[in-house]
């Protein structure tokens, strides 16, 4: 499944800190096709450097890298889709904040998950978890416009953001048991994104706007 959009709501304005993110994303991925393995090995994060108090700064730098295409932009699909609305909940530096802190917790919960690991870690799919996370409990019964990808089916079709958020979640869950196996090869970091969407549902109001949401609810 692959979210397109969210058709029950627009944002009251033009989602700055979002295209901002997205922009940075594609800038830091340049920078790594041109700089090569030695940009890479540099700035993304790795578990040992961290416990060891080394290199603290990856903590922040890898979460704007990628390690292929396909990782950048089906990151850049789901942060666009989810994330223009709960910038639009919050003001655009809170969401700043928010977006940032959701990275980190990611970032830590992987060095914690598996401390001894000496692969590089890195992308924002953290960050976009705690983004995913704030959506759930904000918007749950938004309908999101979503690619349907069933073997050689394709459907575009409506699926409310609860049940699309919620499967996502479950299959992070699932896969849970097997998160140090693919660590080790450099696979999805499924403990990162456990934590950091725990963190978006659980910290999202503090950095909502009450008259915001007051005023979106007078609309519905």
């Amino acid at each position: 499944m692959l979210p397109i959009k969210d058709e029950s709501r627009r944002p009251s304005s033009f989602p700055i800190v979002t295209a901002s993110i997205i922009a940075l994303n594609v800038l830091v991925f340049i920078l790594e096709l041109t700089g090569g393995d030695a940009f890479v090995l540099k700035w993304s994060l790795v578990p040992t450097d961290i416990v060891a108090g080394h290199h603290l700064i990856t903590i922040l730098t890898a979460m704007f890298m990628h390690a292929s295409w396909s990782h950048i932009l089906g990151n850049m699909i789901f942060l666009w889709a989810f994330g223009p609305e709960i910038e639009d909940s919050m003001n655009p530096p809170h969401y700043l904040a928010f977006y940032l802190t959701g990275g980190i917790v990611a970032m830590l919960a992987q060095v914690a998950g598996d401390p001894g690991s000496t692969v590089p870690n890195l992308g924002a799919s953290g960050a976009i978890a705690a983004v995913m996370g704030a959506f759930l409990v904000t918007y749950p019964r938004d309908k999101i416009r979503t690619v349907l990808l069933i073997g050689w089916f394709v459907d575009i079709t409506f699926i409310p953001a609860a049940l699309l958020i919620g499967f996502w979640f479950l299959t992070q869950l699932f896969s849970f048991g097997v998160v140090a196996n693919n660590v080790q090869s450099g696979g999805v970091a499924y403990v990162a994104h456990i934590a950091s969407m725990i963190y978006g549902a659980v910290t999202a109001r503090l950095f909502e706007n009450p008259r915001r949401l007051a005023e979106q609810r007078g609309e519905d």
